[in-house]
């Protein structure tokens, strides 16, 4: 399939190259060093009506297709992994489900400030003990007489929590016989009884914000439940496939950042009298990785252009996904390799794209879930 990009397309890749240039990258060293979270890069963001890009104008989105989405993720990421996936997050895990499983009210009132980014999005379906096995929930919502629910449980690595104002969330609302009835509810993160605890200390990703969140008698409203009663663990798992387009699309920007450094460097860089990249080995390496990212991309863009369609996606998203996040750490090894020594140190980029891609083979499912769904998707 060749993806010729539309005129509106390449005017998303101009104005997030541009963005992600002058005022992503210059900081993007400094915010890892210091874990400093990027509110300022979100507000401009907001600014500059990004942060609901693939939503209706109707809630304060952009109108953009999920190929723009792809397009906005890679770019941040290309220069700052940490912006690309808590971007990501906020768009495909934070609004989608409202927009997706969302009464109209609920619409207006929460999706409507994630696009204006007066909130960031975020997402609470991992557990301590429910990681892989999604299905294998605690955190339980029992129904008081009064109508409300009252939530008791914990999530973990949830992606900027911090900094939302709700989020959604599952729970156990009901079990008979070991069958467990799996709910979504939308939680304001200053209820009584929410707790978000930021103190994971990361292998990368540094300046993205990754929490902890500890319910203790959390009183919900009735209202507050998102699409159907006992629906939400299906929900979670639809939201995930447009996740995985994101999670692909961050992987290859990471691998396209690390592979520009690696090609200047080669460039750059003299040994035996010339260049580098003269060298045969040298080279090989470059033309293997702008051959695998350039096939990663087009993974994503097909996934993402079958979701625009309104067509099933889940096998290309899970193989998008898969494939992009193990070209990232391939690509990322060998930029380390071709800077030689400077590559282990800080101050050569390459070394924070390499700890920054090992989430992208984790995150959003790991490798060994994604060949489970593939498998499945292939009838095996």
């Amino acid at each position: 399939m060749n993806f010729d990009l539309t005129e509106e397309q390449k005017m998303i890749k101009k104005l997030m190259r541009d963005f992600a240039e002058n005022e992503v990258a210059p900081g993007a060293e400094q915010r890892d060093r210091d874990k400093q979270f990027p509110h300022e890069v979100y507000k401009k963001m907001a600014q500059l009506q990004l942060m609901g890009l693939p939503f209706p104008e109707e809630y304060g989105g952009g109108g953009a297709d999920t190929i723009s989405f792809a397009i906005a993720v890679e770019e941040l990421s290309r220069v700052c992994a940490s912006t690309g996936i808590g971007y990501s997050a906020h768009i495909s895990l934070g609004g989608a489900p409202l927009y997706l499983f969302g009464t109209e009210e609920q619409k207006r009132t929460y999706l409507t400030p994630l696009c204006l980014g007066e909130s960031l999005g975020a997402f609470g379906l991992t557990e301590p003990d429910a990681g892989s096995d999604a299905g294998g929930t605690k955190t339980r919502a029992h129904k008081l007489e009064n109508g409300e629910w009252e939530i008791n449980g914990s999530k973990t690595f949830i992606t900027n929590a911090s900094y939302a104002k709700f989020l959604a969330l599952t729970a156990i609302s009901a079990e008979e016989g070991g069958k467990k009835e799996i709910t979504a509810f939308i939680c304001p993160t200053d209820t009584t009884g929410f707790t978000v605890k930021d103190s994971y200390h990361k292998m990368g990703l540094h300046s993205s914000n990754t929490t902890e969140l500890v319910l203790e008698g959390v009183r919900i409203p009735p209202e507050n439940i998102l699409g159907r009663r006992g629906y939400g663990f299906k929900q979670f798992l639809i939201t995930l496939d447009g996740g995985r387009i994101g999670i692909g699309a961050m992987a290859v920007g990471i691998a396209q950042g690390a592979y520009e450094a690696a090609l200047r460097y080669a460039q750059e860089r003299t040994q035996f009298g010339q260049s580098i990249s003269k060298f045969q080995a040298i080279q090989h390496k470059l033309a293997d990785m702008a051959l695998e990212i350039e096939v990663a991309r087009n993974m994503v863009y097909k996934a993402a252009w079958l979701k625009d369609q309104n067509r099933a996606f889940t096998k290309e998203a899970s193989m998008c996904k898969l494939f992009a996040s193990e070209v990232a750490n391939r690509v990322c090894d060998q930029a380390v390799q071709i800077h030689g020594g400077w590559g282990y140190i800080h101050d050569f980029h390459v070394e924070r794209f390499y700890r920054d891609a090992k989430l992208t083979e984790i995150g959003e499912g790991t490798s060994e879930i994604q060949r489970n769904i593939i498998a499945r998707e292939i009838g095996c």
